[in-house]
């Protein structure tokens, strides 16, 4: 009897570590499969669209720069400095003499730009950026006189006026050797709350019960995950897509309920789509971006290099002293072709962009040696992406 309860005893503990074991196993299971199933990328609504009729406004106006130390505009190369400073002077009173020629070198003459962001209102104080459009040496230390900030449609929405703050220094020496040294940019420079704002753009926001999201970037497939999301969290009929950019929602009438309904819409989180295969080159600089779903068809890719140079080591002849003869140089020039050793690579279709990546540096491609590459793998129809060159 005694050995029956402990052989009933040993198979108890047998099954229980059994299924300690599978609970163990299951467990692990679970956690290498939450390891390999990655969670879906999602983005806030605010980066992906913008609310239509929410929009900045670009402002321009032409203006004087004075105070600056002998670095102003030369006068004679640049007559609108002229014209300004006697224009501004009769607004202010000051009537020249016929005939006066001014010699001015502590003015230059500038643009001035600035944003209107929406929804500002009249007192409202704009960063602006004053540029020279002469041939100022420097606005550093200037002043901006009163300057009308102008809108597309020619009304003014701004004034601007200030201490101009550049971030550079210019040092230079006299003498023959006209020696100088520049550090960063002297010709534009910054006013931190340098406009105020005088009239303000009227908004389309607050008109009918729906507004509009704008999609930064036209894609079917992602206004369909948004407009399924709002419709999701408010109810059937809510959104609705009106082409790949533009989806029409109802909002609340009054401005309090919208205002409180778009902060929450903003920050719901959505899926986007997958971006298409695109390669960007810049043709000037020779910077080449790919994004991570460009692929590539099995091709074979042949690099090679041809180089030529000529040299000249002139020869120089030399007569004897008293020899009555004279010198004469002789030209020796040599070419030489240097031809590098090509390779040829060969590119597995279905390749990721680590692999395209590795392939063009192995067969050692430099930017500008991409930029042709790439152009004869789209001809040949083996690089699966749009070519944008910019």
């Amino acid at each position: 009897m005694a050995i029956m309860d402990s052989n009933h005893k040993l198979n108890d503990g047998v099954r229980r570590m059994a299924g300690l074991c599978k609970l163990a196993a299951l467990l692990a299971f679970l956690a290498v499969a939450a390891l390999l199933v990655q969670p879906a990328h999602a983005e806030r609504l605010r980066d992906l669209a913008s609310i239509g009729g929410v929009r900045q406004n670009q402002l321009i106006g032409y203006g004087l720069v004075v105070g600056l130390d002998g670095s102003g505009d030369q006068t004679t190369q640049t007559p609108f400095t002229v014209q300004s400073v006697v224009s501004m002077l009769q607004q202010l009173g000051v009537n020249l003499p016929q005939g006066t020629s001014l010699q001015l070198k502590n003015v230059a003459a500038v643009m001035v730009t600035a944003s209107l962001p929406p929804f500002a209102q009249p007192g409202q104080t704009l960063d602006i950026t004053v540029s020279s459009m002469g041939n100022a040496k420097s606005l550093r230390g200037g002043t901006l006189l009163m300057t009308p900030l102008k809108g597309a449609d020619g009304q003014v929405y701004g004034m601007a006026q200030g201490n101009v703050l550049v971030g550079g220094v210019g040092v230079a020496a006299g003498g023959a050797g006209g020696s100088s040294l520049t550090v960063n940019h002297l010709s534009v420079g910054k006013i931190s709350g340098g406009a105020t704002v005088e009239r303000a753009v009227a908004s389309s926001l607050g008109e009918g019960n729906f507004i509009k999201l704008e999609l930064n970037t036209a894609d079917f497939a992602t206004a369909s995950r948004v407009v399924e999301v709002i419709n999701d969290k408010y109810g059937p009929g809510i959104a609705y897509a009106l082409d790949s950019r533009v989806i029409r929602v109802q909002s609340p009438s009054s401005s309090d309920q919208r205002v409180s309904f778009i902060g929450t819409l903003q920050d719901m989180q959505v899926n986007p789509a997958e971006q298409p295969a695109k390669v960007i080159m810049n043709a000037r600089t020779g910077s080449v971006v790919m994004n991570r779903a460009v692929t590539l068809d099995t091709c074979a890719i042949s690099h090679g290099n041809l180089s030529i140079s000529v040299t000249a080591d002139p020869q120089i002849s030399q007569p004897n002293p008293l020899s009555g003869g004279r010198t004469v140089v002789a030209p020796n020039q040599q070419v030489g072709i240097k031809a590098d050793s090509g390779k040829v690579m060969l590119v597995k279709g279905g390749a990721s962009l680590a692999e395209v990546v590795k392939a063009l540096n192995a067969i050692g491609a430099t930017p500008q040696d991409l930029l042709a590459i790439l152009q004869a793998m789209k001809a040949a129809g083996s690089l699966r992406a749009e070519l944008e060159i910019i």
